[in-house]
């Protein structure tokens, strides 16, 4: 069995935190031995201590951290960890510096952002990569700007992030409408995303403001999560008179309970690579309306004809859009049948469980 180190600088509750909890959930016991460490305490830690994984602390200052470096080696003997497994490039550079000492354990990247490196970054990836046995992009642009960020393109495989889908299609009866008293005949839109500069709040509540000088139909839409905008969305729902359609539901655990209670999500992001909340929102059958950016091409496109794609900051096509689902009942139905189907055949957490375990084996394998 193989003993998998998941090294993660921030362990909080975000979809890289996401993508590590169901690796190992569907992972450990079955073909490997699943440990984790990290920097910052967060919700991760709380949730693997409940899965009883081990999980230990290390410091890590910056990515060149010498002494992170040298106190990853010490807990990799003492484990006799096998492969590393980083998520963000801190840790990960400073799991490939830990090779030069410990060159028994391989290194392994998931790559969860589509982001420029600045020029001695592209640099040092040039440097470093050879260290690294193999890195997985979740999007296909996510390879396209790795590979121009330095990263050798032989060394990157595609693996979209998944979900489970027994879990997620399985209705629940929701109690969305009765918590908040909403009518059954209001539309209810719903956006989970954290309160963070790349998700595009302030976009959504500007295209919401249009909305409403745009239709007579009932709607409310439900903003449920936390974060460092949170104060400033919800000063601007009140400074543009939108306190009677907009709901700030807070930071909330039973995120099943409101995709089954709205009609339509939304995804406002302005950066992102591949969301899970979008294939969760799928693998539920509800209509999407995402930006078109990051990954999103990669589920929502006019093979699986699954959702509906628009620009980023254009208010009133995001209001346009959000009319057409609104108004078309057919095109609902026609969302919701494909969205389950899109989930099943390629966004599959035991497809991702498989791909990944061969590229543990494989990254074993080589020299």
């Amino acid at each position: 069995m193989i003993k998998v180190l998941y090294l993660l600088n921030h362990a909080g509750k975000a979809g890289t935190e996401r993508y590590v909890q169901t690796l190992i959930e569907k992972l450990h016991n079955n073909k490997i031995k699943a440990y984790f460490a990290y920097n910052e305490d967060g919700l991760l830690v709380e949730r693997l201590k409940e899965l009883g994984i081990e999980t230990y602390r290390i410091e890590m200052r910056n990515p060149f951290d010498i002494k992170a470096v040298f106190n990853l080696v010490k807990l990799c003997k003492k484990l006799d960890i096998d492969l590393i497994h980083t998520q963000f490039l801190r840790e990960n550079y400073i799991a490939m510096l830990s090779r030069i000492i410990n060159p028994k354990v391989r290194v392994m990247y998931t790559n969860h952002f589509i982001m420029r490196n600045n020029l001695p970054i592209r640099i040092a990836n040039r440097i470093i990569t050879p260290l690294e046995s193999n890195i997985i992009a979740v999007c296909n642009r996510g390879r396209d700007m790795m590979i121009s960020n330095g990263i050798n393109p032989k060394k990157i495989k595609v693996i979209f992030n998944g979900v489970d889908v027994k879990y997620w299609s399985e209705p629940v009866e929701s109690t969305v409408r009765e918590e908040f008293q909403i009518d059954d005949d209001v539309f209810v839109m719903l956006c989970a995303s954290r309160f963070a500069h790349d998700k595009g709040h302030k976009f959504l509540i500007n295209a919401l403001y249009e909305l409403k000088k745009m239709t007579n139909r009932k709607f409310k839409c439900i903003l449920s999560n936390d974060g460092p905008l949170l104060e400033e969305c919800k000063k601007q729902v009140e400074d543009m008179g939108l306190s009677d359609v907009v709901i700030f539901a807070g930071f909330r655990k039973d995120i099943k309970n409101l995709i089954y209670g709205c009609d339509l999500y939304i995804n406002s992001s302005e950066h992102e690579a591949l969301s899970f909340l979008i294939i969760e929102v799928l693998a539920c059958g509800v209509p999407l309306i995402a930006t078109d950016m990051g990954g999103n091409r990669d589920i929502i496109n006019k093979e699986t004809n699954c959702g509906i794609l628009v620009q980023y900051n254009d208010h009133k096509g995001l209001a346009e859009a959000i009319i057409k689902v609104m108004e078309d009942g057919e095109l609902r139905k026609t969302l919701s049948k494909n969205a389950l189907k899109t989930v099943r055949e390629k966004f599959n957490l035991d497809k991702v469980a498989e791909e990944t375990y061969n590229l543990y084996e494989e990254s074993l394998n080589k020299n």
